[in-house]
C-alpha cells in the first residue's frame, strides 16, 4: 500500500474566502495551505477542478482535462502585470458567504479578457514563451476544448447537440472554417487555461513545500455537453445525430423510488479496450499532473453500471451492465504503477465491486454518518479495515450537525451509547472518532470542523440548483481551530 497514516480537510477552492465572489487560487489559498500545514494535517481534498456548466456542478464539467477559469486569482494576475489595480475598481458587491454564480459569470470573463488584452499588448517575452509552450504541450485536449468553448459562445451557450449538423458531427470543412473565424475567441480560451494551470501548479508546489499532498477527484462519467463527448463521439453510445442512446443513473432504492437519472452518456467500453484505454490513461495522467491522489468517483460503475434508455424519464427501466473491471484497472496500473486511487465504493455494493477494489489494494471509503444502525454496521470505527479512508461526511452529505438535527431518534440514541457522549458536540465527536480510527486516512469537511449546520451544506443530490455555493468565513482559520486539529493529529499520530 502506498498510503501512510494521515489526516486532512475537504474544502473545494470555490469555498475559500476572498473579495472576488468566489474562492480562487490567490492569497487566501496560500493562507489555507499554511493553516493545514501548521495544524499538521497532511492532506487537502478538493472536488473536480474542471470548468463547470449548468447547475455549477464540478461533476458536470465542459471538459475532463481543462481547469476552471473562475478559480483564477485577480491578485496573482496583478503580480504578473497582466492586470492593473485600476482594472478592479469596478468590483461588484459580492456576497462573502455564498458564491453567486450568476454575478461571477457576468463579471469575471470580462476581467480575464482585460488580462488577455494586456498580455497581447504588453506581455513579456518570458510570459509569451510560457503560453506558447503550454499550448503546444497540451494540444491533444486543448485544441478541441478551446474550439468547443468558442463554438458554445458563438451559439449563446447552447449544447453541442443543438448546433448545426456540420459542427455537431465535426465535418472537417466546418471545423476548419470555425477555427479560422473564431481564432481570437479560441486564443482567449487557451489563455484562460494557461492562467489556471500556471496558478494551480504554483499553489501545488507551495503545498508540497509545506508537506501537504492533494487528493483530487475523477468522476466516472463526463457531461454530455462537454468537449470530451463532442470530440470523441466514437467512445460513447450516440446515435447518428449525436444523441445518447443510453445514459447513466442508479436504480430505485429506499431513498428514491424512481432511482436517479443522471443523464451522462455511457462509454462504449469495447472501443476503449481496443485503443488500450488511451483516453482514460490520458485522463488519469492529466489529473495526476494536478494532484497526488485520486478519488475515483462511482467506483462500482467499473464493475457494473446501471444503463437507462436515452429517452427514459426516470431511472426505473434500466438494467445492470458489466463494466470493464480488472482489464481496465490493469491498463491503468501498467501506465502508472502503484495506483494512488481512493475507491468511492458507496451505494449498492456487490461482491464483484469488493473483489475489484481489493485485488488492486485500493482503500475504500467509510462515512461515519452512515454508521449508527447497530454494532455490526461497517461504517463504525471498530469495523474498519486499515486500508480505508474515513470521512465524517462527504460533499454529498448534510453537515454533521445538520444530520444530527434530523436523524432518526434511534440512530441518535445509538450514537450516544456508542461514543458515551451527550450529543453536545456531535461534529467534534465524529472527527475525533475518524482521527482515532485505524483507517489510514481521515478526512473531515471544513464545515464539520467549524460545527456548521445544514445551511453550509455543499450539495444536495437530486436538487438541480442552489448547490456548490458555500464559502468559508474569513475568520474560520483561527488559532483555536488550528490548536484543536494539532492536538488531534498529535494524539492519534496523523
Amino acid at each position: 500500500m502506498i498510503y501512510s497514516r494521515a489526516s486532512g480537510v475537504l474544502l473545494h477552492p470555490t469555498s475559500l474566502p476572498g473579495p472576488y465572489g468566489i474562492g480562487d487560487l490567490g492569497p487566501s489559498a496560500y493562507r489555507w495551505v499554511d493553516f493545514l500545514s501548521e495544524s499538521k494535517c497532511k492532506l487537502w481534498q478538493v472536488l473536480p477542478l474542471g470548468p463547470t456548466g449548468y447547475g455549477d456542478s464540478p461533476y458536470q464539467c465542459f471538459s475532463a482535462f481543462a481547469g476552471n477559469p473562475f478559480l483564477i486569482s485577480p491578485e496573482m494576475l496583478i503580480d504578473d502585470q497582466l492586470l492593473l489595480q485600476a482594472d478592479l475598481k469596478e468590483l461588484p458587491v459580492f456576497s462573502t458567504d455564498r458564491v453567486d454564480y450568476g454575478e461571477i459569470f457576468s463579471w469575471k470573463p470580462g476581467l480575464l479578457d482585460t488580462a488577455y488584452l494586456h498580455f497581447e499588448q504588453n506581455g513579456s517575452d518570458s510570459l509569451r514563451g510560457e503560453f506558447s509552450t503550454f499550448c503546444n504541450s497540451n494540444a491533444s485536449w486543448l485544441d478541441d476544448f478551446t474550439l468547443f468553448m468558442a463554438l458554445k459562445d458563438a451559439h449563446e451557450g447552447r449544447s453541442w447537440g443543438k448546433w448545426e449538423t456540420g459542427l455537431r458531427s465535426r465535418k472537417p470543412a466546418n471545423l476548419i472554417d470555425a477555427r479560422k473565424n473564431l481564432a481570437a475567441e479560441i486564443s482567449r480560451h487557451a489563455f484562460r487555461q494557461w492562467l489556471f494551470f500556471r496558478q494551480w501548479h504554483k499553489l501545488r508546489e507551495y503545498a508540497h513545500q509545506k508537506g501537504l499532498k492533494i487528493i483530487g477527484d475523477i468522476p466516472i462519467f463526463v457531461a454530455y455537453d462537454s468537449a470530451d463527448a463532442w470530440s470523441n463521439p466514437e467512445l460513447f453510445y450516440f446515435d447518428g445525430s449525436g444523441k445518447p442512446t443510453v445514459v447513466a443513473g442508479v436504480p430505485p432504492d429506499y431513498f428514491s423510488p424512481t432511482g436517479q437519472l443522471w443523464g451522462n452518456p455511457l462509454y462504449r467500453w469495447d472501443i476503449h479496450k481496443a485503443s488500450g484505454y488511451r483516453w482514460w490513461i490520458d485522463r488519469f495522467g492529466a489529473t495526476l499532473g494536478l494532484v497526488d491522489y485520486v478519488r475515483l468517483d462511482h467506483f462500482r460503475g467499473f464493475a457494473g453500471y446501471w444503463e437507462v434508455p436515452g429517452n427514459g424519464k426516470t431511472a426505473e427501466n434500466g438494467r445492470w451492465v458489466p463494466g470493464p473491471g480488472a482489464d481496465f484497472m490493469n491498463a491503468i496500473q501498467a501506465a502508472f504503477g502503484d495506483l494512488p486511487i481512493l475507491a468511492e465504493d458507496l451505494g449498492e455494493i456487490t461482491p464483484d465491486v469488493i473483489e475489484l477494489r481489493d485485488s488492486f489494494n485500493l482503500p475504500g471509503m467509510k462515512i461515519l454518518q452512515f454508521g449508527f444502525s447497530g454494532p455490526d454496521n461497517p461504517f463504525l470505527p471498530h469495523n474498519f479495515p486499515k486500508d480505508s479512508v474515513v470521512y465524517t461526511g462527504s460533499h454529498d452529505n448534510d453537515t454533521a450537525l445538520g444530520w444530527y438535527a434530523t436523524a432518526p431518534e434511534h440512530e441518535k440514541i445509538f450514537y450516544r451509547r456508542y461514543f458515551g457522549r451527550s450529543g453536545d458536540d456531535f461534529a467534534g465527536d465524529l472527527i475525533r472518532a475518524a482521527w482515532s480510527s485505524v483507517a489510514v486516512m481521515a478526512i473531515a469537511p471544513m464545515q464539520d470542523i467549524l460545527r456548521l449546520n445544514t445551511e453550509a451544506r455543499m450539495n444536495f443530490p437530486g436538487k438541480e440548483t442552489g448547490n456548490w455555493m458555500w464559502r468559508m468565513p474569513e475568520n474560520a482559520m483561527s488559532q483555536e481551530i488550528k490548536r484543536w486539529l494539532l492536538e488531534l493529529n498529535y494524539l492519534y499520530q496523523r
